[in-house]
């Protein structure tokens, strides 16, 4: 974990209440793709914990959706304010243990931190296959962006306005080899049973201090209870309880 000074360098609406904000600043501390950061934002006593879509050398993309008073103030932030960071929290997905040909779901606030997976993939060289469910076509982002970097690309929206109609489980690949997956509970537990494969699963849950100090967060497992904050998001198929 590391507290960072960011300088925001763009903000931008996506899709309804669906902003992208690039922030320049250190991102030694990030080494994982499915880590997140918390934001502090004045005026609000807890800070805002929030995924890592993208990162580089000189700074890092979050995409955030607007749901409360907090994240409403975010999207009316310019460049040139800065935000102070913790970064570099929680344990992302693990590239090395990925198989050669991994699907990447990601559902609605979940399809983010995917991205940059799907890239630390074909870093490593192997062949990622994005799946992004959302409800409706109004709410699809990020479709290009994951084409542009050539890999096979569904979107499924639940009422068929837009890509395969129905949920990202009615369009799992034909052939994977493992799978990583981000997004609401209930997608989550979908795929659990669907796929056949050994996967990982980033977990969201309200969090207190970010870094495992309160215990808030706390999940049992089959291997004891466990912090999502610190020893999540990200947990192994293997190890959960429903």
């Amino acid at each position: 974990m590391k507290q960072v000074l960011y300088s925001i360098a763009e903000n931008r609406l996506l899709a309804p209440d669906v902003w992208e904000m690039r922030l320049n600043g250190d991102t030694s501390a990030q080494t994982a793709p499915g880590q997140f950061v918390n934001i502090r934002l004045d005026g609000f006593f807890l800070r805002r914990p929030l995924s890592v879509c993208d990162w580089d050398a000189s700074g890092l993309t979050i995409i955030y959706k607007v749901v409360g008073k907090g994240t409403a103030a975010m999207s009316q932030m310019t460049p040139g304010q800065t935000l102070d960071v913790l970064c570099g929290l929680g344990n992302g997905f693990d590239v090395d243990r990925c198989g050669a040909r991994t699907a990447v779901i990601g559902g609605g606030a979940g399809v983010p931190p995917m991205y940059g997976l799907a890239k630390k993939l074909l870093e490593a060289g192997k062949t990622p296959i994005a799946l992004l469910g959302f409800n409706t076509a109004g709410e699809v982002f990020y479709e290009e962006k994951f084409r542009e970097l050539g890999i096979e690309t569904v979107v499924t929206t639940v009422d068929g306005s837009y890509g395969a109609k129905g949920f990202v489980t009615d369009a799992l690949p034909e052939s994977f080899d493992f799978y990583c997956a981000c997004g609401p509970l209930p997608m989550l537990k979908a795929v659990y049973s669907a796929a056949k494969t050994s996967g990982l699963l980033s977990f969201e849950e309200r969090m207190g201090c970010g870094f495992g100090a309160c215990m808030g967060c706390s999940c049992k497992t089959k291997y004891g209870n466990k912090r999502i904050c610190k020893d999540g998001p990200v947990l192994e198929k293997e190890e959960i309880i429903w």
